[in-house]
């Protein structure tokens, strides 16, 4: 019964950002597609643990959470990404002064239809696919079939991740772009489905959301390198090349029910659940 009044509870905080800005024990946390399984897991067990509390998650984007902590409708950001300079200096204006918190890995997942044959593609080849140099299946040598671009959407921070890391292979002045025909979807799971019926989409998402019904492709650095699939162990040892920090950011350093919530979010439990849902532990 107690479970249920949480879960009824926490339904109701989705739709009053006011009450959970100002209960004492409650907290609004907003932000990263990627990160609100792993998220919404964290605030499962931690209400177990501590059935007085209260913790509400809704994704959005990493961009949406950070502009909710940036008007204080949101203790907790979730982000896939660092927050910006100019995201910065508009919370500053507004009191508001970000705090960093690295709460585990995630490798970006590239993926194709299961009846595709492309198993492995180098960091050149997804960037000429993405940006639209490359716009045929039979280019990489199989089958005569256009390439379906998917993408998240442009408040995502796997889309930005994406852009810089694979498009401009990291560096700053590149200016590369998603080809004009990329669907930009709004969450991860939009693009796992697409990816499962259609044949020639090609799209990327955290590696938590690969399922038996896409394909994740090997990634190499170069055509001299190692091709490396998106697994745990190879986000953790470095291998993989398509891999990044989550966050959390609180409006300066976490304090009271925030530092509780956090500090289960890094405590050995916490960092267990990480690993359950297929992100890599910082600790």
């Amino acid at each position: 019964m107690l479970r249920r009044f949480g879960l009824v509870l926490i339904m109701l905080l989705f739709f009053s950002p006011v009450f959970a800005a100002k209960g004492k024990s409650s907290i609004q946390i907003k932000g990263s597609d990627t990160m609100v399984n792993l998220a919404q897991a964290w605030a499962e067990k931690y209400m177990e643990v501590n059935p007085q509390d209260f913790v509400a998650v809704t994704g959005g984007g990493s961009g949406t959470g950070i502009a909710a902590l940036i008007s204080g409708t949101c203790d907790i950001a979730m982000s896939s990404r660092d927050i910006k300079g100019k995201e910065i200096s508009l919370a500053k204006e507004k009191g508001i002064i970000p705090f960093e918190i690295k709460a585990a890995l995630d490798g970006l997942a590239v993926v194709v239809n299961p009846n595709n044959p492309v198993s492995e593609l180098t960091l050149d080849q997804l960037s000429d696919i993405f940006t639209g140099k490359i716009t045929n299946w039979k280019e990489l040598g199989n089958q005569d079939l256009k390439i379906v671009l998917l993408s998240r959407e442009v408040n995502s921070g796997t889309h930005v991740y994406f852009k810089e890391y694979v498009l401009r292979k990291g560096d700053p002045n590149s200016k590369e772009e998603f080809a004009p025909g990329a669907l930009l979807l709004p969450s991860s799971q939009a693009i796992a489905d697409e990816v499962a019926q259609n044949t020639g989409t090609i799209g990327y998402y955290g590696m938590g959301y690969i399922s038996n019904k896409q394909k994740a492709v090997m990634i190499a650095k170069d055509e001299n390198a190692e091709y490396v699939p998106p697994t745990i162990e190879n986000v953790a040892s470095g291998k993989y090349p398509i891999s990044r920090p989550l966050f959390l950011y609180t409006n300066g350093e976490p304090s009271g029910l925030v530092k509780k919530f956090v500090d289960f979010c890094l405590s050995k439990e916490g960092q267990e659940i990480v690993l359950k849902t297929d992100f890599v532990p910082v600790k």
